[in-house]
């Protein structure tokens, strides 16, 4: 099991930037799919998180109605859309698989068996 995620840059306040997490080794829609940031000197925050087969995505309060999620079932990966861009959101972003989720999706980091190497966003002019 193993997440590619990349997509991450530089852009300014009021951009976009689209986050992309690639699965190999396992169907995306068999596991419940978390994003979570982290900024220098603080503690890994959660983002969004999809259910099993994206029934469902939850969004924490600091992104909803700016950040979508996505995904495409061919490619097999995950997207994330982030609009509004915001300085503070410059964090490295990470996709993770809980493949013990049967019905939701955890907010926490703790229960992610699977975590992307992360990317680095910078929200900045």
């Amino acid at each position: 099991v193993q997440l590619q995620a990349s997509g991450g840059g530089l852009v300014q306040p009021g951009g976009s930037l689209r986050l992309s997490c690639a699965a190999s080794g396992f169907r995306l829609g068999a596991y419940a799919i978390g994003w979570f940031r982290q900024s220098p000197g603080k503690e890994r925050e959660w983002v969004s998180c999809n259910t099993i087969r994206a029934r469902n995505t939850f969004y924490s309060d600091s992104v909803k109605g700016r950040f979508t999620v996505f995904t495409d079932n061919f490619k097999n990966t995950v997207y994330l859309q982030m609009n509004s861009l915001k300085p503070e959101d410059t964090a490295v972003y990470y996709c993770a698989a809980d493949d013990s989720s049967v019905t939701g999706c955890r907010n926490t980091p703790a229960g992610y068996g699977y975590w992307g190497q992360g990317t680095q966003v910078t929200v900045s002019s």
